[in-house]
């Protein structure tokens, strides 16, 4: 494998053309070196990994940063690194990144992710209740996909529920590439604004809550800092409902276009943890969130990466290399997928990955067991799929029963 360009790199980001799977020319270009050469939206070059075990090495050096600010940083979307990112723990590297992190794991490890099961099937239950009770067809996006992880993380930081509508709105601004730059600062702004209030309520009255443990766990080695846990709020609370209610629509919408698959999942619903990892590999909704910047000149299977290098790891073409994943574009429940990249890899793999596997295994249970004949109002092809977010997903999703 060689690093020549013998013609004008293909632009970024590519197209997806199945409502369901990644961009077809993913496979095009993992055929031809699963380590090429795009051009960005803003005119700059990047390097695009998307083959499954090149993206695992690359992800696994510490010669690469996630560090935002970089001017070699990809920017997928136009005026991101103008969104304050103080206490972002995604963008930091070590060892700053290190210390935070090791404060946030125990917060969500899979024994005490497993003891907000009945919270979670509370909130469930509750929002299916009020979609049954309201008219047909229902918006099972409104009614329940991003309820059901509103309340969710809303609970576990303390936010008051009645908000839930202030951060649905803004965050579709932050993730969409169609809003400006002045937009997505302004709101993340606001957001950072509001997360600050809450903090300093708590630093004062403290809750059973995720914030509140952290103030007194940052204040016990004497490295509280209000500004940076008011960051790491904010991207708990943005990211924990937006990926999870997206994901949540994809695989109802999937289920119901597979009626074998779905009845695999009535019958067995003891198997609904092994489906979730499927429709996790086979979905991958957060397909660029592995971009890094080279800090330091390193080599990768005959490619050399220079400081300065901006490398996009795109999860969605890692997840569908055949080279791993035996007919990647076919949901097949018993291949075992947990060594997918969809919550990414290395030291910056997803925190909530435990929270988001229970909130979908409750959610799909749950639904098809109370609305046993649930059914799509509209066809798969005319669903307004987010083909203008950084998120893919589905904007409604119409269903009756």
């Amino acid at each position: 494998m060689t690093n020549s360009v013998t013609q004008a790199p293909p632009a970024f980001p590519m197209p997806r053309s199945c409502p369901f799977g990644p961009p077809p020319q993913y496979e095009q270009v993992r055929r031809e070196a699963p380590i090429s050469r795009v051009t960005l939206q803003d005119g700059k070059q990047a390097w695009l990994i998307t083959g499954h075990a090149f993206a695992r090495k690359f992800l696994s050096s510490d010669k690469i940063s996630s560090n935002r600010a970089n001017p070699g940083f990809p920017q997928l979307i136009p005026g991101v690194a103008s969104v304050p990112l103080k206490g972002t723990i995604v963008a930091m590297d070590p060892p700053e990144h290190s210390q935070h992190r090791r404060m946030i794991t125990n917060e969500f490890t899979v024994k005490r992710v497993k003891q907000m099961r009945p919270a979670i099937q509370r909130i469930t239950d509750r929002s299916i209740d009020e979609m049954l009770a309201g008219p047909l067809p229902a918006d099972l996006v409104e009614a329940l996909s991003l309820p059901v992880p509103s309340l969710v993380i809303c609970e576990l930081l303390g936010v008051p529920y009645a908000d839930r509508g202030q951060f649905q709105g803004r965050t579709k601004i932050i993730l969409s590439r169609n809003s400006t730059s002045e937009q997505r600062r302004d709101t993340a702004l606001w957001l950072r604004q509001y997360i600050n209030g809450l903090v300093v309520g708590k630093e004062t009255e403290p809750g059973e809550d995720l914030l509140s443990r952290l103030i007194d766990k940052y204040r016990d080695i004497d490295a509280y800092d209000r500004e940076a846990l008011t960051g790491i709020g904010l991207l708990l609370l943005v990211g924990g409902h937006e990926t999870t209610a997206n994901m949540i629509s994809l695989s109802v919408a999937s289920l119901l276009d597979d009626p074998e698959l779905l009845a695999g999942l009535r019958e067995r619903p003891e198997r609904t943890p092994q489906i979730v990892e499927e429709l996790l590999r086979f979905h991958s909704i957060v397909d660029n969130a592995t971009s890094r910047v080279v800090i330091e000149d390193f080599e990768l299977d005959g490619v050399t990466f220079h400081a300065g290098d901006g490398v996009i790891v795109a999860a969605a073409a890692a997840n569908h290399d055949p080279d791993v994943f035996t007919r990647p574009d076919q949901i097949d429940i018993d291949r075992g997928a947990r060594h997918h990249l969809a919550f990414g890899f290395g030291i910056h793999q997803c925190l909530g990955q435990n929270l988001a596997r229970l909130e979908l295994e409750v959610v799909l249970n749950t639904l098809f067991a109370r609305i046993p004949n649930l059914a799509l109002a509209d066809t798969v092809e005319r669903l307004p799929f987010k083909s203008d977010a950084l998120v893919y997903g589905i904007h409604r999703l119409p269903v009756t029963w």
